[in-house]
């Protein structure tokens, strides 16, 4: 039996740490170990509740936006706001194009090299790779001249000694699987999204001032003008001009994106036996429908454990907790979980000091609490979004789903799986570029006839607001559900909380000593080479980890918790 550490997981947002045992080739247990923590909740508290969003966004710069949707949401519930139907397509449509941005950037970027052999790209046959990449997609970047150039490209750089993005893979390794052609095509495509991914956030420059962090959210609504005949605000030319990146970004997706997902499925196909984990799938539901007139959801919200049928249950707020028993925090009663409205974060590290080989797993391991709904983990996440939604009966889900499943010879339960978790993300990517066009319409339409309203200010003075309130707001973002709770006490923020997707799915194990997502998932995964744990990589990465979002640090008080001297070894 062999302990593996893989310290830290590249190709993520933030540190994680990944400790696992593998006996007889596959894994046996393992631990998630987040190993970095933050302080947003303590930049939060006694501030102005209306401009909560501007600071909790910045608890990440990858996940942009979906911190300031949650927050906004938080503090209108605890308030009692309700933003106006152009407010809430508005918010749709830079949510959603945030989806199809993120979608394609973690399956290139972050996930691509634990499947594709960057370095076995340049052996290929441009003229090969060009009949390949034509017989799965009218894509027009197909020909041999275009392929041949990228080879050329990539083989200068890794025979550069300075490799960049390619340095860091387990090159050569026994499991990879594709051939040189096919490793050829996803390294063009990786280059192209690069490129493509700057286009798309466009999106968020025009409806939101910029691209990470837009400016524009307001508790009520949004702060961005519709008037169809100014130029300084939203009008009908930059309506025009958003719909043409949303279908540039469609025909991305459809014959890049997709195609070059399904390539890779078919090339592995045991991964879909592998990374199952707890199959228990939460989604708070998300992307409202305004013009409905009824509080419905694009995504549908609910709880399915598919092991049991796929019977949805209902999701309540109120049964979510936080344990710290394996958690470098301390409570009150430290097997006893704490809802976040009543929630503590007093950090108290007792791990070994570095330099050790191995975590004190036994006892306290992680900066990351352990959500559980119900005293039960949960996974979150496109995967979970989408049985939620097809448990639900949702019809184009439904659709997208079962087609898919068809045309992979595939069962629903294959789906709760590492490779499952990458179809339910190209899925989600299909069904989001096709809403992003329809809430498009919708805000145009809703303008056309004479609906100019972006914000409800019935709520905005703190006069109108009782002395004390509470609110949640969620929002599935993309890595999953992500919930903000806000306690406002004479007009400050008194509390502030986020239990975020990462937190829930790469939690530590709990006071009664179950394991969280990460490490359920990775109980036998096939290990091949102990000292390139390829394997491991495939899982972690399929949940698109974000350790920057998942850790944060509340003194109750308002106490000074750590002095970081950030110029003391050259900065960051």
């Amino acid at each position: 039996m062999a302990r593996i550490v893989i310290d830290p997981i590249t190709r993520i947002e933030g540190h994680l740490r990944i400790e696992a045992t593998v006996d007889g080739g596959a894994v046996s247990d393992a631990w998630s170990s987040s190993t970095m923590f933050r302080g947003m909740e303590i930049v939060l508290r006694n501030r102005d509740p209306r401009e909560a969003w501007l600071f909790a966004q910045r608890i990440c710069g990858v996940c942009t936006t979906v911190h300031a949707l949650a927050s906004v949401r938080a503090v209108e519930d605890a308030v009692g706001a309700t933003p106006p139907v152009n407010a809430r397509l508005i918010r749709n449509i830079i949510a959603g194009t945030q989806y199809v941005q993120d979608h394609v950037v973690h399956f290139y970027h972050l996930h691509a090299f634990d499947w594709v052999d960057a370095v076995a790209a340049t052996k290929a046959d441009p003229a090969a790779t060009s009949r390949l990449a034509q017989s799965i997609s009218a894509w027009p970047k197909s020909n041999s001249a275009y392929f041949k150039g990228i080879r050329d490209k990539v083989a200068a750089i890794v025979g550069s000694g300075q490799p960049s993005l390619f340095a860091n893979g387990y090159w050569g390794h026994p499991a990879y699987r594709l051939s040189p052609e096919a490793n050829l095509m996803l390294v063009a495509h990786y280059l192209e999204a690069l490129d493509w991914q700057r286009e798309i956030v466009r999106v968020h420059a025009i409806l939101g001032g910029k691209n990470p962090h837009p400016q524009t959210y307001l508790v009520g609504g949004m702060a961005i003008p519709i008037d169809p005949n100014s130029q300084a605000a939203l009008n009908m030319e930059k309506f025009d001009q958003i719909r043409g990146l949303l279908e540039s970004a469609q025909t991305f997706v459809e014959q890049v994106y997709v195609p070059d997902a399904v390539l890779v499925a078919s090339h592995y196909p045991e991964w879909f036996k592998y990374g199952a984990g707890h199959r228990t799938y939460m989604s708070y539901g998300d992307f409202p429908e305004p013009l409905s007139g009824v509080e419905a959801y694009r995504f549908a919200r609910g709880i399915v454990r598919p092991a049991k049928g796929m019977h949805v249950d209902g999701v309540d707020q109120a049964k979510i907790a936080e344990y710290v028993t394996r958690s470098w925090y301390t409570y009150p009663n430290e097997r006893a979980p704490l809802h976040p409205w009543q929630g503590e974060t007093d950090p108290k590290y007792t791990g070994p000091q570095p330099p050790f080989d191995f975590l004190d797993v036994d006892h306290k391991y992680s900066w990351l609490k352990a959500p559980r709904y119900a005293d039960e983990p949960m996974e979150t996440g496109p995967l979970a979004r989408l049985l939620v939604s097809y448990a639900s009966g949702r019809p184009d889900v439904k659709k997208t789903v079962d087609t898919a499943l068809g045309a992979l010879k595939l069962h629903p339960a294959a789906l709760s799986s590492t490779l499952g978790r990458v179809v339910a993300r190209v899925l989600e990517t299909q069904l989001m570029a096709a809403w992003l066009l329809d809430w498009h319409d919708q805000l145009v339409s809703n303008v056309a006839h004479g609906d100019l309203r972006v914000h409800d200010g019935s709520r905005w003075d703190p006069s109108t607001w009782p002395a004390e309130c509470e609110g949640w707001g969620s929002h599935e973002a993309p890595r999953g559900s992500l919930g903000h709770w806000i306690r406002i006490k004479n007009e400050q923020i008194a509390n502030y909380q986020a239990v975020v997707p990462t937190t829930w799915n790469a939690s530590p194990r709990d006071a009664q000593g179950v394991r969280g997502p990460y490490e359920a998932s990775l109980i036998g995964t096939p290990v091949v080479d102990a000292n390139r744990p390829l394997e491991i990589l495939r899982t972690v990465h399929s949940f698109d980890p974000c350790m920057a979002c998942a850790v944060h640090v509340l003194d109750p008080n308002g106490a000074l918790i750590v002095n970081v001297d950030a110029d003391r070894g050259g900065g960051w």
